[in-house]
């Protein structure tokens, strides 16, 4: 990884709340970092990035969940951050993600917790609320992808350059898209940029859970979606979570794109999850 990389990083890890410590816990698919804060005798939250994020733009929400929370996030392996893959033992599968997280719940001696995810983020916490629904107490989906509908296929047109041979000028230029150029922090943004310095493996893709498998999720589940989000079609996604998951709770978060989150969400992100999170 380069040194812009890691210096963009550790730009936007230090918007992380004072007293925030940071381990790697050993899984057999290789070292998982993972930064956390908070009261060590409170709840826990595990919060996973979207592909080709990091754990450290998750800074809002560990600024406002570490009040009532010991809050954990986490470099996804194989995608931008400091996580190191284990040689040979490369995530391809669901059932490889299910192992990992498992081991990563242990290493962080964590029974049980609530898990929070962002776009791919989101459907790696969705797969694993439904394989090990005994380690999940709540479950927050943030814009999730591949969960409930597919892309939308202008988003996908658009990614594809990036996707295929990614630079810091075409990660700008996809995010102004996605965007619509709204303000973000220019330190996050930087580091969105500097993620196509990263060398990444082909991340684990696999079906959308089927109506049936969904019917069966067990935590509670919110569902927040971005109002302008060009991923897909926001009304299609909340619409199919209502009939097929058990007493889901779904809010559209005003102004928010796909892109904005978790970095740039708007306020009210935090109190819907806080208050989630606090009902349980």
């Amino acid at each position: 990884m380069s040194q812009a990389f890691l210096a963009a990083y550790d730009t936007v890890l230090a918007k992380w709340p004072e007293g925030t410590t940071h381990s790697d816990v050993t899984t057999p698919h290789g070292r998982t970092h993972v930064h956390s804060c908070g009261p060590h005798d409170a709840p826990p939250v595990l919060l996973l990035p979207g592909g080709g994020a990091t754990s450290t733009g998750w800074y809002g929400a560990a600024t406002a969940l570490a009040r009532t929370h010991r809050v954990h996030a986490a470099d996804l392996i194989g995608e931008p951050g400091r996580s190191v893959p284990e040689p040979g033992r490369p995530l391809r599968t669901a059932d490889d993600l299910t192992s990992w997280l498992d081991a990563l719940l242990t290493g962080l001696n964590l029974p049980s917790t609530a898990l929070v995810g962002h776009s791919y983020g989101a459907w790696i916490a969705l797969r694993y609320a439904l394989r090990a629904p005994g380690r999940v107490d709540r479950l927050v989906l943030l814009d999730p992808t591949n969960c409930f509908t597919g892309f939308s296929p202008r988003y996908v047109l658009r990614a594809l350059p990036m996707l295929l041979r990614p630079t810091p000028a075409r990660n700008r230029s996809f995010l102004e898209w996605e965007t619509r150029g709204a303000p973000l922090d220019p330190d996050w943004r930087e580091l969105d940029a500097r993620t196509a310095d990263f060398p990444t493996v082909r991340p684990v893709t696999g079906p959308r859970p089927t109506s049936t498998e969904l019917s069966t999720l067990k935590p509670p589940t919110l569902l927040l979606l971005a109002e302008r989000s060009r991923a897909h079609d926001i009304a299609e996604v909340a619409a199919r979570a209502r009939v097929t998951v058990p007493g889901v709770e779904t809010h559209t978060l005003p102004g928010a794109t796909h892109h904005t989150l978790p970095a740039g969400s708007p306020a009210e992100t935090y109190d819907h999850i806080a208050r989630f999170l606090a009902s349980a």
